[in-house]
């Protein structure tokens, strides 16, 4: 699995890490007993299901079977290739490593990064100088006429880019970097003749845009004038993406994550004025629609999300859509509605934090802001009332709460006035039609509940019930009990194995054993030898499964090893005396002598490792 970088740089990496650490900077963790839990970031969930063991170095989720090291984690998470990954994490840790076993196309990849980042980081020195100088006076008292104090224009680090159209290409030529390396970055443009480059940002105000881990990945530039358009950003490159990023979250995180709520609003401005009210636990959006990446980055920092949109229609209908996406993934989402002509910005300095604060307090949950949206739009005419009805059913009929789903129902029927057994029949119609679709769409689920239509069986064959049960048994007691190892090895128990999923990771631990002589299993170790990302989930969900059965005797571990044989053979057994009875019927002499020899034979090996086994058994009560 490392490829390109030497297999013990690759551990020392993930002994300097801690994947509580690395896993706590994107969600909330908690602790319960010895792992730590929160909500899943890869699907939606409302109970926290996500697992992660600092023991172990490893998390499992156990609604949707995602698991792994901290390098599948960040891997998932942020869409990244492995090398990459070892690479940031080797950064996170102050480990240097060789490049000379790289490809040449990942080197190239992870260079571009690099240079994108180092770019974007001198712009942002240029655009700060630019502000501070004699060029960035007329910028410098536009921020003052909006309010903002000099504190908060260095907290943000907000710049100017002055006016002219070549600023920026002659300041990177100066220093001889490359200018198709700059437009990369999106800081420049190629000229429409073909011959040079121009500034893309002139005579505007300049927001440095960060991620999460303080790295300027673009910027956003805004107008001084009535010039449209009021608002540029740095378009889409290979470190920027305004789907995925949210602007100020890397300054106001911890204040998010202290009061596990965040006020979500449209513009820079909006964020720095509250901001500097005292009200930090906000973030904002890049000129785009809130995206389920957004709303996922944010899960991971706060339980609740307050929508602060202008009170304009534009800002009604923005918040209608992202309230599906908040939905979506069980994320408590209110809507905050500001006076008519105010936004964020204006309120906050017309009225104070208080004021906001006591508005904020007033906010509508996601379905009763929906009911208002709707009975605004349609009115409460007859006609207006069965639009409400038709536009709020589907909403409704999807809250999964009955008592929840019930109080709604009541509150919309006093609201439109029409009767609740009416409005609650029209809901329960569209619950069943949902559910019937829902069911044709997603198929049947498995009782053991790990979509195994995803797992890349390599063998094909689907194992369900008593048999994939007792395997996943050995193989959770081979990753948490290494003392049993030599007498699994001594028994061949994984000879009778049929999952070939799971026969692999048990191969793989008893390779580690052997190739490391640990007398330790560290699943985390596992992970490079297992050919799968579905194998690496399911050792990790075996890892951190049933830990306090493995609590018991050493005898009482053999005798569940023994069960298992014995249930392996006898599945064995019955095969055999299936083939045996269709060669009898088929009056085929000569392969039913055969079968007969080796059912002879299987009987005799088995009764001779049954009375090994049993020896070894503390007062069992098996009998031959």
């Amino acid at each position: 699995m490392a490829g390109f970088i030497p297999e013990d740089k690759i551990s020392e990496i993930q002994n300097s890490v801690d994947i509580v650490d690395i896993i706590s900077e994107v969600i909330l963790l908690k602790q319960t007993g010895r792992n730590f839990t929160g909500l899943c970031p890869f699907h939606s969930e409302k109970a926290p299901s996500f697992s992660v063991s600092r023991e172990k170095q490893i998390f499992y989720c156990f609604g949707c079977g995602a698991g792994g090291n901290v390098f599948s984690f960040l891997m998932k998470q942020e869409g990244l290739p492995f090398i990459e990954t070892v690479k940031k994490l080797a950064r996170h840790a102050g480990i240097k490593i060789p490049d000379h076993d790289m490809s040449p196309e990942m080197k190239k990849r992870i260079k571009e990064k690099e240079q994108l980042y180092a770019v974007n980081k001198d712009a942002l020195a240029f655009f700060q100088k630019s502000l501070k100088g004699s060029l960035g006076q007329q910028a410098v008292q536009y921020l003052e006429a909006r309010g903002i104090k000099k504190k908060v224009i260095d907290f943000f680090q907000i710049g100017f880019a002055p006016r002219g159209w070549d600023n920026l290409v002659q300041f990177f030529s100066k220093k001889k970097i490359r200018l198709d390396t700059v437009e990369k970055a999106g800081l420049v443009a190629a000229r429409a003749s073909g011959k040079g480059f121009y500034d893309r940002f002139r005579e505007r105000i300049i927001f440095p845009i960060f991620n999460t881990h303080n790295q300027v990945v673009g910027f956003g530039g805004r107008v001084m004038d009535d010039s449209l358009p009021k608002y540029l950003n740095t378009p889409e490159t290979p470190i920027f993406n305004k789907s995925r990023n949210l602007y100020g979250l890397c300054q106001t995180m911890g204040a998010c994550r202290k009061a596990s709520t965040s006020f979500v609003v449209e513009g820079y401005f909006d964020l720095i004025a509250l901001y500097q009210h005292g009200i930090e636990n906000v973030t904002a959006t890049l000129g785009t629609a809130l995206t389920l990446d957004h709303v996922r980055t944010l899960r991971g920092f706060v339980k609740k999300a307050i929508l602060v949109f202008d009170s304009d229609d534009a800002g009604t209908k923005a918040a209608v859509r992202s309230i599906t996406i908040f939905r979506q993934e069980n994320v408590d989402a209110r809507v905050m509605v500001l006076p008519k002509g105010d936004d964020p910005d204006s309120f906050v300095f017309r009225f104070g934090a208080k004021a906001f604060h006591e508005t904020a307090d007033q906010a509508l949950g996601i379905i009763s802001f929906l009911m208002e949206s709707a009975i605004a739009k349609h009115g409460l005419t007859t006609e207006g009332r069965l639009s409400v009805i038709e536009e709020m059913k589907g909403p409704l009929s999807a809250i999964n709460d009955p008592v929840a789903r019930s109080i709604y129902i009541k509150e919309l029927s006093e609201r439109i006035d029409v009767d609740q057994n009416a409005v609650l029949e029209i809901i329960r119609k569209e619950s069943f039609r949902s559910q019937k679709c829902n069911r044709y769409a997603k198929g049947s689920s498995r009782a053991d509940g790990i979509d195994h239509g995803n797992q890349e069986q390599s063998s094909g064959k689907l194992l369900v019930g008593v048999a994939y049960r007792a395997e996943s048994k050995i193989i959770s007691m081979m990753l948490q009990c290494p003392e049993m190892l030599a007498e699994i090895m001594a028994h061949d128990v994984l000879e009778l194995f049929e999952d070939e999923n799971l026969k692999s990771i048990g191969k793989a631990i008893l390779f580690h054993l052997e190739s490391t002589g640990s007398s330790r299993i560290d699943p985390a170790d596992i992970f490079p030898y297992l050919e799968t990302k579905f194998q690496r989930s399911l050792t990790a969900s075996l890892a951190m499964d049933d830990e306090d059965c493995w609590n018991e005797s050493q005898g009482r571990k053999r005798q569940l090893i023994f069960q298992f044989m014995e249930y392996a053979k006898g599945r064995k057994e019955k095969k055999l005396i299936d083939k045996i009875k269709v060669a009898e019927a088929s009056n085929d002499m000569e392969l039913l002598a055969k079968l007969l020899s080796k059912q002879q034979k299987l009987a005799l090996a088995s009764q001779e490792q049954k009375l090994a086994l049993l020896k070894q058994l503390p007062n069992s009560n098996i009998s031959e």
